[in-house]
């Protein structure tokens, strides 16, 4: 059958209209069942909240125009039923919907959309816009503006259309996620299994040029609470560095970060270090950085801004980047993700002739980590990474075999708005409001507080202009924003406060440092403050 826009935003309403996980994934599984191939790729992708175009350029203002709203109209808190004050209804008169429009229908226009450039390409990507809205009621009309706009909230999103794509598939929901953490798209493995049926999983498997999600690791307050239950262990440095993950084929190398974006063309150095290595095929898990005249390494903001830049030459000129690796995944067509990490490391050893490693020892009780730990320190890194030897390589997962131990607690919030500045700050935003992520539901953040303390005049004119492009809503004293940007908050305890939904708020809050290499899904979840807060025995 041809999957319509019409019975997609109908089972999407559905959906929205429960609070059971189960009847969630129920109702997407059975609109999923019997879609072909082709549209069950671009369903499970519209579902995700995601366009498989990527980002068409236009925002809201543009989404307001083509439904005829007053000009002035920049927030979506004017556009679609999911906020109590929308209002999805065309201001301009548009004929009735001329017939079904099929997602494929949907996809092509898409196309055209994110292939508009040049002069004139606004005015044309609101015309077809408009054209678009015109074949759509009310219930369509709804869901395009929240995927458009990034706003699809239907509860986890990702987690729960995979759990229904397998229900409707009738696989196991571990062989679809595994699939989909080496394939890097849970559209893609569904269009096989539909084609192919279930045998197709098996094609899913680790390859080089194929970026995979990158294994995490959970935080730990102490020696002791790094080491506990982890058997034999071994701890690294944990370096300040921009993750990359290092793929070989032959005499090709590419170079992905932790947000499987590929950044060959702005690290030229480092794929000159992959050309050497000792393996036909490899793929390596490691931190690229930058070092300073005394072989330092320097801040994660000066790495991070020399990775985003284009312009390889000159930028390697002025600052020339190394690596560091700590991980081998996949060697000589063999994956190793599921091999002990004692055998990983030994192989990686082997791999780079045992240059350009993550310093590294064996730990056996809290003194022997606590004198890494201040190595590590007073070498310039952050603190360590404590690692289990039997675990194999859980890539895109938490997992609690490798433990994280820093000097001070920080947390990896996302900044859910912004208030003007006063004084010398007049014109720029400055306190930010943060959020961390509901466990559950990745389109929900949940308040901790405010800060504006660790914030420099460069850091604010920088903020200022990313958060403005992010406005959901601009009043003369605070900036709503798309939950998008994500800052590393050092806090000095966190307390409980009625003050905030969450019932919790940090104390002393002070931004560290932007986290441009993480998404706002990578963000300290609700449940790990809470944990955090026990800890420490509960706070007033």
């Amino acid at each position: 059958m041809n999957a319509t826009l019409t019975a997609l935003a109908a089972a999407s309403r559905a959906v929205r209209a429960t609070t059971s996980r189960l009847e969630k994934q129920a109702l997407l599984a059975d609109f999923l069942a019997p879609l072909e191939a082709a549209d069950l790729a671009l369903a499970v992708r519209y579902l995700s909240g995601e366009i498989p175009q990527g980002r068409l350029g236009v925002g809201w203002r543009a989404i307001a125009t083509a439904l005829g709203e007053p000009p002035a109209l920049t927030t979506p808190s004017r556009a679609l039923p999911l906020f109590p004050d929308i209002d999805a209804t065309p201001r301009v008169s548009h004929p009735e919907p001329s017939g079904p429009l099929r997602l494929s229908d949907l996809d092509a226009l898409f196309a055209e959309i994110a292939a508009t450039r040049g002069p004139g390409s606004s005015a044309r990507a609101v015309r077809l816009l408009r054209e678009l809205f015109a074949r759509t009621g009310e219930p369509e009309r709804e869901f395009l503006i929240a995927l458009l706009g990034g706003e699809l909230r239907q509860g986890a999103l990702r987690a729960l259309v995979r759990e229904a794509v397998a229900r409707a598939l009738e696989v196991e929901p571990e062989a679809i996620a595994r699939a989909e953490m080496f394939g890097g798209d849970l559209a893609s493995v569904a269009f096989r299994v539909r084609r192919e049926g279930p045998a197709a999983l098996a094609r899913f498997t680790l390859q080089p040029m194929v970026p995979v999600a990158p294994m995490l690791a959970r935080s730990a307050e102490t020696a002791e609470e790094a080491l506990a239950d982890l058997g034999p262990a071994a701890a690294e440095s944990k370096i300040d560095g921009v993750r990359i993950q290092l793929h070989k084929e032959g005499g090709e190398v590419r170079i992905f970060t932790r947000q499987l974006r590929d950044v060959t063309a702005n690290l030229p150095e480092i794929v000159a270090m992959g050309r050497k290595l000792a393996a036909r095929s490899a793929i390596l898990d490691g931190e690229a950085l930058a070092f300073d005249a005394r072989g330092r390494p320097l801040p994660f903001q000066d790495t991070m801004s020399r990775v985003g830049r284009e312009d390889a030459e000159a930028a390697r000129a002025e600052r020339p980047l190394g690596a560091l690796f700590f991980d081998l995944l996949y060697r000589d067509e063999e994956p190793l993700v599921d091999r002990p990490y004692a055998e990983r490391r030994t192989a990686l050893e082997a791999v780079t002739r045992g240059q350009d490693l993550v310093s590294r020892v064996l730990v056996t009780d809290a003194d022997d980590l606590e004198k890494f730990f201040d190595e590590a320190l007073a070498a310039g890194h952050e603190g360590v990474v404590v690692k289990a030897l039997g675990a194999p390589y859980a890539a895109g997962e938490r997992g609690g075999q490798w433990r994280k131990l820093k000097p001070a607690t920080t947390l990896d919030l996302v900044i859910l708005a912004a208030e003007w500045g006063h004084g010398r700050r007049h014109g720029l935003l400055s306190n930010i409001h943060l959020g961390a992520r509901d466990p559950d539901d990745p389109a929900r953040f949940w308040m901790l507080g405010k800060t504006f303390k660790g914030l420099t005049d460069e850091m604010l004119r920088t903020m200022t202009d990313d958060l403005l492009a992010l406005a959901d809503s601009v009043s003369e004293h605070i900036v709503r924003v798309r939950p998008a940007r994500v800052v590393e908050i050092a806090f000095d305890s966190v307390q409980r406060s009625p003050r905030y939904e969450s019932g919790l708020a940090l104390r002393f809050a002070r931004v560290k440092r932007f986290r441009p290499d993480k998404s706002s899904q990578e963000a300290t979840t609700l449940d790990e403050v809470r944990a955090l807060q026990a800890r420490s025995g509960g706070g007033s």
